[in-house]
């Protein structure tokens, strides 16, 4: 039999929080699975083990049960077609290669890898150490690999958009980068060469269902990052309003070559760059509190990290952006 074929396309991609049973903090699968699907039927791909998926807070064991929990679910919906992306981020080179390994083992497709900010202050500034991190692992990755650029969440580290376009040029198994750092300007200078129809044929892919693709870590940026040829966004906010994200990327696109469209597109960018920016602000504990509070599934955080405060809960399900939103997606869902 054949292997499936699951391309890495443009849209919209969300990374996937893990959910804890609330008196032992084990994996609490179901819930998992039901998010995975729900998304899948709004059209967001998932991402899983990321910073949103509590990857630090999870053993080997862990990741590997929720990536075939993710596989089967999918496969058992019908979305058998839908990629796998998976955190492999880890301290070492070393571990982050061994990783990838068993992720792809697990039945991830791609993986996405951010550099430890642990000994931040040593390689922050090294551009060729950072470099070869992310040569190495994607020379020994089985699948292809996506930069993670989140300088919030390893130690200030920064790559600039002259490495990541190195890297996308001399690395063929990298398959694109996340910009958390939320620089557009950085996205339009890498976007100026990957985009650019002839980096295909001069720089072809290891995978050729993997091409560069450039995401926003926001959804704040998707109607403005359409126009200079960005690819979508992998973001927190698509958990909490997946159809209204979804609706967003498809209306960017169309107004590129309809106008006519560009006036709705401001409209829901708007509402969701307005949400993004209160959302975001509540952290890992505030999308789990509103998945709770919309789908009935969601918890607490891996400890240490602390709940929502009942009060900042209050206030976040209240704010007239959050309102907003909700209002959307339950227009789009068909929910109202």
């Amino acid at each position: 039999m054949a292997s499936v074929v699951r391309p890495l396309q443009p849209g919209i991609y969300a990374p996937i929080p893990t959910f804890f049973a609330p008196d032992t903090e084990d994996l609490d699968l179901q819930a998992f699975s039901s998010h995975v699907i729900r998304l899948a039927k709004a059209g967001v791909r998932p991402l899983l083990l990321g910073s949103m998926g509590e990857a630090h807070h999870l053993s080997h064991a862990e990741r590997v049960t929720l990536i075939k929990t993710a596989r089967s679910a999918l496969d058992e919906a019908g979305f058998t077609s839908t990629p796998i992306i998976a955190g492999t981020g880890a301290g070492s080179t070393r571990e982050t290669v061994e990783l990838s390994v068993d992720a792809a083992a697990a039945g991830a497709d791609y993986t996405i890898v951010i550099c430890s900010g642990y000994f931040a202050g040593a390689l922050a500034g090294n551009r060729k150490a950072l470099k070869a991190f992310w040569t190495e692992v994607a020379e020994k990755s089985p699948i292809p690999v996506i930069i993670y650029n989140y300088p919030g969440a390893s130690g200030g580290i920064d790559l600039d958009s002259d490495l990541i376009t190195e890297l996308a040029t001399d690395s063929p198994n990298i398959a694109g980068v996340k910009l958390t750092c939320g620089n557009v300007g950085k996205l339009t200078r890498i976007t100026a060469t990957v985009s650019d129809p002839s980096f295909a044929t001069l720089h072809p892919r290891k995978n050729p269902h993997a091409p560069f693709l450039v995401l926003g870590g926001f959804t704040d940026f998707i109607l403005p990052s359409a126009f200079v040829e960005a690819h979508g966004a992998i973001t927190g906010l698509a958990n909490v309003a997946p159809y209204s994200v979804a609706k967003l990327f498809e209306l960017s696109e169309k107004s590129k070559k309809d106008v006519a469209t560009l006036p709705d597109a401001q409209r829901v960018q708007g509402i969701v760059a307005r949400a993004d920016f209160t959302i975001a602000k509540a952290s890992i504990s505030g999308t789990k509190f509103l998945l709770e509070k919309l789908y009935g599934y969601g918890g607490n955080p891996r400890r240490p990290l602390p709940p929502i405060e009942a009060g900042a809960a209050a206030a976040l399900w209240e704010h007239p952006h959050t309102v907003e939103l909700v209002r959307l997606e339950r227009e789009l869902s068909g929910q109202m």
